[in-house]
């Protein structure tokens, strides 16, 4: 037989649950999307293509999975906004080294980025998606990376 402790536990358990259900969903509707992308040695993403939606919150983490030191195979992400050229993108960064290879006179092109990376290191970057639906280029802008392939594209629609 269950006493009427029991039941009045089970009533305060059943109330609260209700409560925060609410509460739970508030907090699990806003967190970011999380997109991983690696790279290592070969000088090419893992993932090339990305499908948003416009003002949608995604996390992009970067995994430097190479073993050659950033000097000589360091790996960066730079999305940039719906119709840059990234191929201009890329060789003007190749004369940035002094600047993490991000040229000045582009930096308003850049939507988000995360640094250049080591081998076995790791970073991420949270960002609000443009509204404008298109092709938002992304790249490594470490010199030769781009032309290598060491690019993709987020598609807003």
């Amino acid at each position: 037989m269950i006493s009427m402790k029991s039941r009045l536990l089970a009533c305060f358990v059943l109330a609260l649950a209700g409560l925060l259900a609410p509460v739970a969903s508030i907090f699990a509707a806003s967190a970011p999307r999380v997109v991983t992308i690696n790279a290592g040695d070969t000088m090419k993403f893992d993932v090339t293509s990305i499908e948003a939606k416009p003002g949608e919150e995604i996390k992009v983490v970067l995994n430097n999975t190479g073993s050659l030191p950033i000097e000589a195979m360091g790996h960066n992400w730079v999305l940039l906004k719906t119709g840059s050229d990234a191929a201009a993108f890329a060789t003007a960064a190749q004369a940035a080294k002094a600047s993490n290879y991000i040229p000045d006179a582009m930096k308003d092109q850049i939507v988000a980025k995360i640094d250049m990376l080591g081998p076995k290191k790791s970073a991420d970057v949270t960002f609000k998606v443009p509204e404008k639906a298109g092709d938002y280029p992304f790249l490594c802008t470490f010199p030769a990376h781009f032309l290598v392939g060491m690019k993709g594209v987020i598609t807003v629609k």
